[in-house]
């Protein structure tokens, strides 16, 4: 199988449609499934402000990085990639696997967070000459913070914001 069109470029142009689309389906529940397990409550307006903040900065990263192979942007988008998607991908099956059941959020978590997330590591790794270690360190020091909160809501029913 010929996978030589995913490219770097391509992966990077994708990031800003895949958060979009996670986003939707999040839309439809989370903040109903996040507030029946933590206090204070999660406000509809909170949940817009962070994701369009995020969406923000998942477009300047995907930019940026679809444009450069320099070192200094490959290890920003496997920080925010590692944060934003891998991180939060696990956290969405991790809370699935407790609750025994569909969280908001999953099906493109699993679907499409997950497996882009690999593949651009991967790329970053040929395309910008990255160890395969530093790409996996980074993205999993990056991913503590979204594993913390996730343990806070999945596990203690609370929350770092």
């Amino acid at each position: 199988m010929d996978l030589s069109w995913i490219t770097l470029r391509r992966l990077a142009q994708s990031l800003p449609f895949v958060f979009a689309l996670h986003v939707f389906e999040e839309a439809l529940g989370f903040v109903e499934w996040f507030n029946a397990r933590v206090e204070p409550d999660l406000s509809w307006q909170m949940f817009m402000a962070i994701t369009g903040t995020a969406f923000v900065v998942t477009t300047l990263v995907a930019a940026q990085l679809a444009v450069s192979r320099g070192r200094a942007i490959a290890f920003v988008a496997t920080a925010w990639v590692g944060l934003l998607m891998f991180a939060n991908g696990l956290v969405h099956v991790a809370a699935s696997i407790v609750d025994g059941g569909y969280v908001p959020g999953l099906g493109t978590a699993v679907l499409l967070y997950l497996p882009l997330s690999l593949l651009l590591f991967a790329a970053i790794t040929v395309e910008c000459g990255l160890s395969r270690i530093a790409v996996a360190a980074v993205a999993l020091l990056a991913g503590i913070p979204m594993f913390v909160q996730g343990w806070l809501v999945i596990a203690e029913g609370s929350r770092l914001f």
